[in-house]
Order: structure tokens, then C-alpha cells, then sequence
């Protein structure tokens, strides 16, 4: 794989998001994404890191993260590669720049990330791309109020003696608390 530069920041830059938005909006649909006025706002509440990697001079994967102090845990809440360089391990790449930013720099114990849980068979192979990646499925399944879909947590620890919980539906209060401030005005 060709060099890449990783770059992580906690500050809102235009330009980087700019450039990382047509991958996050060609990846999630409109219904299932934050609008660029909610990223914007989590960056000024200081709750959100964009992470992203770039070939050459163009950005071809990006993630939004953020970090629970209480459960020492990172939360992916978004990832995604350009279209045209799916499959070729991009994906795998930045997850695992990432893990490593989590243990390292930010001193979690763990990732936690939410996936869709209806058995269609994108979300299968969503869940299956998390599982190769050390990720666990949790069998609790999460419904939120205001979309549709039902969602399932998965975790990885990066030190099985200091261990995220395996419960669902304790991980996902880390999520929801997540949620509910980048969605809280203030």
C-alpha cells in the first residue's frame, strides 16, 4: 500500500472537512448521517476528533470519533473510504491508525461502534468487516426514538485484563450520552 499521511484533529477546519464530507455523504445516506451544522457544533463542544488519511494530496478515508472519559472508551461514529477505493484495505488501514491513536494518545481501553442489526445483507457484511477487525457483537439490541432501524453495539479491547463491558446495553449508554450531547444546544 502507498504511503499515507494520518492525520487526526480535534479543532474545526473547513478545509479538511470539506474535503472529508463528499466521502462521509457518499457513504451514508441523508437519513442516516449528522448534518454539517450538528458536526460542526460537536467540534465546538470539544467532544469530536476527524480523523483522516490521505494519498497524495487527496483525503480517500475519514472518521469521526469521540471519546467517553467515563467508560475510557472511543466511539467510532462514523468511518468510511472513498468509493472508488473500497476493497483494497483502506478501510482496514485507517482502523487500525485509529486503534492505535485510541490506546496511545488518547489512553482508552477500548473502541465501541454501533451497527445496524436488521439482517440485510450489507449490514451482515458491515458486522463481518468489524468482527475480522477484532471487533465483538453484543446479542442486546438498541431502539432509538427517532429512527427506524435497530442497532447492536460491538467493542474491542485493547487489554483483555482492563476490559470494556461486553453488555449492549451498558455500551450503549456510553453511545447514547455521546448522541445526546452532539445533539444538545448549547
Amino acid at each position: 500500500m502507498d504511503a499515507f499521511e494520518y492525520r487526526v484533529t480535534d479543532e474545526w477546519d473547513e478545509a479538511r472537512w470539506t474535503a472529508a464530507e463528499c466521502i462521509y455523504e457518499q457513504a451514508f445516506p441523508l437519513h442516516g448521517r449528522k448534518s454539517g451544522d450538528i458536526i460542526r457544533g460537536m467540534f465546538e463542544k470539544r467532544m469530536c476528533q476527524l480523523h483522516t488519511i490521505s494519498q497524495g494530496s487527496e483525503i480517500v478515508g475519514m472518521a469521526l470519533t469521540g471519546i467517553d472519559h467515563r467508560a475510557e472508551a472511543l466511539i467510532i461514529d462514523y468511518i468510511a473510504v472513498r468509493k472508488d477505493v473500497r476493497g483494497t484495505g483502506h478501510g482496514r488501514h485507517l482502523l487500525d491508525l485509529i486503534k492505535q491513536w485510541a490506546q496511545t494518545v488518547a489512553e482508552c481501553k477500548g473502541i465501541i461502534v454501533e451497527v445496524e442489526s436488521e439482517p440485510t445483507v450489507e449490514n451482515r457484511q458491515r458486522i463481518h468487516f468489524w468482527e475480522t477487525n477484532g471487533f465483538h457483537l453484543t446479542a442486546y439490541v438498541h431502539q432509538y426514538i427517532w429512527v427506524p432501524e435497530p442497532y447492536q453495539a460491538m467493542y474491542l479491547n485493547f487489554d483483555e485484563r482492563n476490559r470494556l463491558p461486553e453488555d449492549g446495553k451498558i455500551l450503549f449508554r456510553s453511545i447514547t450520552r455521546f448522541h445526546q450531547k452532539a445533539y444538545h444546544r448549547s
